[in-house]
């Protein structure tokens, strides 16, 4: 199935990353998912292109980590937007992912929540027991509900979990095929205008934060590291742009999103997004020598889904640091 999936979708890309394009220069892919960050902002006002004009930059939409991760394996982009979670199950195993951890898009907040339908009488997590959840296997989103299930006396089978994308996830609930859904923005709020939220990853990211990163190929990192350094810098810049002027931000991410400034900007609000200072700090991503505790936050998420019977074996936390790219941190971030 994996072979397949990963021969399909390198047919549909129809393309090879970080490779020359017919005009003798450059290519980088970019793999992006369609929710309020930073990286929005980056593809709405160009600034990776403007940053790189000898490039040709190709943004391409993906629905979840899962599939960002077989795009990674498939050597079919560059770079990713992608959450930790999937980040933790790509580092594991026998053949990780050649990609390394090179930004912290959010800090996952009331912006991925666990919501139950109106009409099914679910008021607590615990009432899950015997229902139908929909998530995106594989996601932050489907981390976060094991943990949500754990902390309320429930596994994963005491529940149906239903693989889900997002779009996916609306037309489930519609059809009243499931009771409940773990997900994010922009398909959080549409549910929650006929549900309620039982919990979201703020309160669970108490005990187990989850994050959406900026990952890079190891190819890019080692053939080109200029390049790797104009996309933080851009990156480093849209957090900048949220945190000072989120009305701005929340102008250029409606437009990719296709809501309104207004929607955007409280799709914003939910999540948290550090400052590029913060980023480089010890809590987050770290400097040269003394790698942050990301890595520790990714390895409790690999020994979690091992408990979980998701994955076969977690990385050791030096394997991990080894995956935190942080070569010219804070400096890297300076506009």
């Amino acid at each position: 199935m994996l072979v397949a999936a990963l021969s399909a979708l390198t047919l549909t890309l129809g393309m090879a990353s970080c490779s020359d394009d017919t005009s003798g220069g450059k290519t980088i892919t970019v793999g992006y998912q369609a929710f309020p960050s930073g990286d929005l902002v980056v593809k709405n006002q160009k600034w990776l292109e403007e940053a790189l004009p000898d490039y040709t930059i190709k943004w391409t939409k993906f629905e979840s980590g899962a599939t960002i991760n077989q795009a990674f394996i498939g050597n079919s982009i560059d770079i990713g937007a992608i959450g930790s979670s999937p980040v933790a199950r790509g580092l594991s195993g026998n053949s990780p992912i050649g990609y390394k951890v090179a930004f912290v898009l959010d800090v996952a907040g009331d912006n991925e929540a666990l919501v139950a339908r109106n009409g099914t009488n679910i008021n607590s997590v615990a009432e899950l027991k015997g229902k139908a959840i929909g998530t995106a296997l594989a996601s932050t989103a489907h981390y976060s509900l094991l943990v949500a299930l754990e902390q309320a006396g429930l596994s994963a089978n005491d529940v149906k979990i239903v693989d889900l994308q997002p779009q996916a996830i609306i037309a489930a609930w519609e059809r009243g095929d499931i009771d409940a859904a773990y997900t994010w923005l922009p398909t959080l709020d549409e549910l929650r205008k006929t549900g309620k939220d039982l919990v979201t990853s703020r309160a669970i990211g108490q005990s187990n934060p989850t994050l959406d990163l900026g990952v890079v190929s190891d190819k890019l990192i080692s053939d080109d590291p200029a390049a790797v350094d104009a996309w933080r810098k851009v990156q480093a810049r849209a957090l900048d742009l949220i945190n000072t002027d989120p009305a701005a931000a929340a102008g250029f991410v409606g437009q990719e999103l296709g809501i309104s400034a207004e929607e955007a900007q409280g799709q914003l609000k939910q999540g948290i997004y550090l400052t590029p200072a913060a980023v480089a700090s010890p809590q987050w991503l770290g400097t040269p020598g003394a790698v942050g505790n990301i890595a520790n936050n990714l390895l409790d998420a690999a020994e979690f889904l091992v408990a979980q019977k998701q994955i076969d074996s977690a990385p050791t936390l030096a394997q991990l640091q080894e995956a935190i790219y942080v070569e010219g941190l804070p400096g890297a971030f300076d506009q």
